[in-house]
């Protein structure tokens, strides 16, 4: 078995961190097994090299070995590509083909985002894992297979398992050993150390100096999170050697190519990471009802205020200011004024404006409660009328005249069986 430091010269790994160091171990140890193995760890943390290490290490290195990007393949060609397919499966299939599972007998199968795949597919994956065994698309033939299966992700498992994405069964079957890569924020002695290889191999295919980093600049790189991981630091590498012209650079010259890294806050680390699988529009709809239904609360609770109070008693400075404690609240929703213009409101301030007109001799408190069920209605129902004749039947403008909404408008037709041409 080989030992670390010729692995990470082999295979191009670079760093001290003994959380890296520990991985890579625990690949050595597994090689010479047929058991599977699941490559965890965050997005660019280079979980693609232990599989190499594996396959290479082990008795199957004179055979296949096949890397499959399970998420860049689409959901109906999935099977196609893992099991093969019979001539005439599906529409296209013209011949028949075989799939990685035949190709690679005897190798191994690197599975990348392994999960991204349909939970079809992973019924069918979870047989060949406990038999050998599986069956092209469209024949019903089974086939047996002698692969080595090693699995990445940069999904927290437990957490699709739990939202039924990812079968508990094919996990376990997958996970027998589990390596983990650490995310290069948490190999920060391995960053200049990385920068510095990333520098000189650009500096060689671009056929110029070699790019060095300051003091306060190396410090500025290991302070930042690097959330892109290592596949974000060989991008900067590469962008400061093809845009700087100067070949020494420091912490104001690096820091431009450091997204968001004045307002940079310390990273949490597999938190929940998939929050936008909750539901998110669904909290969303559920919270503008609930604000709805509270400004329609808070709505009626005014408009009782203003029913309740003894208009002989109150100055039109009072009474105008109590519309506006109505109308003028901006926190409540159009829908709910609109709602309630008509048919409270309006009508009980325009009955009360028209009977004190009408005569002196009667007490004012007294008319308004005696007739106010007939008034409300017929006042509203008046109003409506007189603004469909302006707008000779046009439903729009009379809304608009009214201050609802045109469906609004429409409902109160239909439910007082008004004609829209009659004035």
């Amino acid at each position: 078995m080989e030992n670390l430091q010729h692995i990470k010269q082999r295979f191009g790994i670079i760093g001290m961190n003994p959380s890296l160091d520990r991985a890579l171990e625990k690949a050595l140890r597994v090689a010479a097994t047929d058991i599977s193995v699941l490559v965890t760890g965050e997005s660019g943390v280079g979980k693609e090299n232990i599989p190499r290490i594996i396959h290479q290490n082990s008795v199957r290195k004179h055979n296949k070995y096949i890397a499959v990007n399970c998420g860049a393949i689409p959901e109906g060609t999935i099977d196609s590509e893992l099991f093969g397919h019979e001539k005439g499966a599906f529409t296209g299939a013209t011949s028949d083909r075989s799939g990685y599972f035949e190709v690679a007998d005897g190798g191994t199968i690197f599975l990348d985002e392994v999960g991204e795949l349909p939970l079809s597919t992973q019924v069918r994956l979870l047989r060949v894992l406990e038999t050998g065994e599986f069956i092209r698309v469209g024949s019903s033939k089974v086939q047996k297979t002698n692969v080595r299966i090693v699995a990445a992700t940069n999904l927290i498992m437990r957490d699709a398992i739990q939202k039924n994405k990812f079968r508990e069964d094919l996990y376990y079957r997958l996970s027998t050993v589990e390596i983990h890569l650490p995310p290069l924020r948490d190999r920060k002695e391995d960053i200049p150390l990385l920068f510095r290889k990333f520098a000189a191999d650009f500096a060689q295919k671009y056929r110029m100096p070699t790019l060095r980093l300051k003091e306060d600049a190396q410090q500025l790189l290991t302070q930042y999170n690097w959330n892109g991981n290592i596949r974000q630091l060989r991008n900067v590498a590469e962008q400061l050697s093809v845009l700087e012209k100067e070949r020494e650079l420091s912490a104001v010259e690096l820091r431009p190519y450091l997204p968001d890294m004045g307002s940079q806050l310390p990273a949490l680390v597999n938190n929940k990471k998939e929050s936008s699988d909750f539901s998110s529009e669904r909290e969303i709809l559920y919270k503008v009802l609930f604000d709805m239904k509270s400004d329609l609360s808070d709505l009626k609770k005014l408009t009782l205020e203003l029913m309740n109070q003894d208009l002989d008693s109150i100055s039109e400075e009072e009474k105008e200011g109590l519309i506006q404690k109505i109308y003028g609240r901006t926190e409540l929703t159009s829908a709910a004024v609109e709602e309630t213009r008509l048919t409270v409101v309006n009508p009980k301030i325009e009955a009360a404006a028209s009977k004190v007109e009408e005569t002196d001799e009667y007490d004012y408190a007294e008319t308004i409660e005696e007739e106010e069920p007939l008034s409300l209605l017929d006042k509203e129902i008046e109003m409506i009328k007189k603004a469909l004749a302006r707008s000779k039947g046009k439903r729009k403008v009379a809304a608009e005249e009214l201050g609802i909404s045109e469906r609004t408008l429409y409902r109160k037709i239909k439910q007082f069986d008004l004609n829209e041409d009659e004035d």
